[in-house]
Formats: C-alpha cells, structure tokens, sequence
C-alpha cells in the first residue's frame, strides 16, 4: 500500500510544471503607478512569478500591486545591486532602498553598476534578464535600456508597454511598443507557452 502511494505522489511530483518568471523593468526614480499596478496585478491573476531589481520606483509599484492580489500562486522576487566597493566583507551589501518592502525573495548580489553602466559585467542586470522567461519594458532611462539591450543579446522575448518609444529612450528597434495592454497579456502568455513546450520536450 505504501509503495503505490509513493509511486502516484512521486508520478505527480514529476508533472508539475514550473512556474513561469515574468520580468520587469523600469524607472527607479518613478513609479508610473498606474501602468505599474497594471502589470503587477495581471501577473499576479495569471500565475506567474514576478521578478524586478527589487528596488524603488517601478520595481516597487509593480511588486506592491503583485503581493495584494489573494490567493496568489506567484512569489515577488527582486535581484539586487550592491552597494559598491570592495566586494569581499561587508562593502559587498544591498544598496539603500533594496528590497523595498514587498519582495518575498531577496537574491543580493556582489554587482554594483547601474543606469549608464547596466550592461557592464559587474552589472545584476544580466541576472535580471537571464532569469525571465519573457520581460516587460516600462518607462525608464539608461538603466532600463541596458537590460532590454540584453533581453535581445540573450535572446528573451521582450514587450515594452509603452504609450510611444520615446518613453523609453534607446529601446532597440527590435522591440515591439504596445500601447495596449490586453496585446501586451497575449504576448506574455505566447511566449511562456512557447518556452513551455521547448522545455517540455
């Protein structure tokens, strides 16, 4: 009798499907709160993991409308930058105002260059975009622009969610603008059924 319980809870261990992480990205320097709570909760409804640079700004809006979803099946988690210096010992610790208060999974990282700098090797960035399944671009600036530069280098399927591309200064052409929100939710959930069955085979 034990045996064939273990072999059903252990059969269905092994079809649970992950948990799809959607990145994103915006300014730090401002919430654009609306557009922000709009994303934050849609991920929330749908399923999915939300990631951010788990700061201010965007990062915080979006996570803060993510957590007050109930019955959530998602975690918020945010990948931080460090706050400079040496990286060894204590100079090796999360900027001032990282995690804001609504991440659940604080990942900090030894990597201190932001805006201007975001694709630099010592950038956490990269972890932003490598551990999306798909991203979203709100407004933003330099830093902002980095990690969609680097959603095309590591081939992510990326939407920016946008009213123009000026919102986003230096977003690479490559990357659809879309206004719309419902197109932003269909090319969010194409391109997770995508990587669902790329990894499922």
């Amino acid at each position: 009798m034990g045996g064939r319980v273990a072999l059903r809870l252990f059969a269905s261990m092994t079809t649970i499907a992950r948990r799809h992480v959607v990145g994103v990205m915006g300014a730090s320097g401002e919430p654009h709160a609306e557009r922000s709570r709009r994303v934050g909760k849609w991920i929330a409804r749908a399923g999915y993991h939300l990631l951010t640079g788990g700061g201010p700004g965007v990062m915080a809006a979006v996570t803060e409308a993510f957590v007050g979803v109930p019955d959530r099946r998602g975690l918020a988690i945010g990948i931080l930058p460090a706050n400079g210096g040496d990286i060894d010992g204590a100079a090796a610790r999360p900027r001032p105002g990282y995690p804001n208060p609504w991440v659940e999974i604080a990942i900090a990282t030894h990597l201190d260059s932001l805006g201007a700098r975001g694709g630099d090797e010592r950038s956490r960035n990269h972890l932003n975009v490598l551990s999306s399944d798909v991203l979203i671009f709100l407004p933003g600036s330099a830093g902002t622009a980095s990690e969609a530069k680097l959603a095309l280098r590591y081939g992510r399927p990326s939407i920016a969610y946008l009213d123009a591309r000026a919102d986003l200064p230096g977003l690479p052409d490559a990357i659809p603008v879309e206004p719309e929100f419902a197109r932003v939710e269909a090319f969010v959930r194409d391109a997770c059924e995508r990587r669902r069955r790329a990894t499922s085979q």
